[in-house]
């Protein structure tokens, strides 16, 4: 079964490096992976939206995700499956990027982008959500585009983050809820 699953990843990254990369889009989606590196723009946007009372829960909750993701994702999940990356298994395969050293299940672009976005879609005005959700599907996406991840570790990246963003969104609201109720 592992190996079906491995043959569909590979087959999958190379559809797209045959008939999906187009040269001058590439600078685009290393821009956009960028925005993922180290989950910078995520915590950057938690840090704004913690900054006005208006968005602070979701600031915060965005945070707790995001340090969720991390621990479970990058110290947990990769160091205890330790699946190479697609570019140190298929020779056929034109890396993008620089080499990542990490192991490559689950994505961690991937699961902090999907931790932030997806508590703010939950707990912002759906317009707003909706935009960083996108977002993190495109860094998502440009992991597979650029060779640094196979598709089963953008799904486990995502799933990783959809548990967590949405138990830290019930943890949160409740504790307000709590709050308010102590407060009358």
């Amino acid at each position: 079964m592992m190996n079906v699953i491995q043959g569909i990843d590979q087959a999958i990254l190379l559809f797209i490096q045959e008939y999906l990369r187009v040269d001058f889009l590439d600078g685009l989606w290393r821009g956009i992976t960028f925005l993922g590196e180290k989950g910078w723009f995520w915590i950057v946007l938690s840090i704004v939206l913690c900054c006005m009372k208006k968005t602070r829960k979701a600031g915060v909750a965005s945070l707790l995700s995001l340090l969720g993701s991390f621990l479970i994702t990058n110290l947990l999940l990769k160091n205890l499956i330790g699946r190479p990356r697609p570019y140190q298994e298929m020779e056929t395969l034109i890396l993008l990027i620089e080499k990542p050293l990490d192991y490559s299940f689950p994505s961690g672009h991937t699961s902090a982008s999907f931790a932030s976005a997806l508590t703010c879609y939950q707990m912002l005005p759906k317009p707003y959500g909706t935009v960083f959700v996108v977002l993190a599907a495109l860094i998502a996406y440009s992991r597979l585009y650029l060779g640094a991840h196979y598709p089963t570790d953008i799904i486990g990246g995502f799933l990783v983050a959809f548990a967590v963003s949405t138990l830290i969104c019930r943890i949160v609201r409740r504790y307000h809820m709590a709050e308010n109720k102590s407060r009358k």
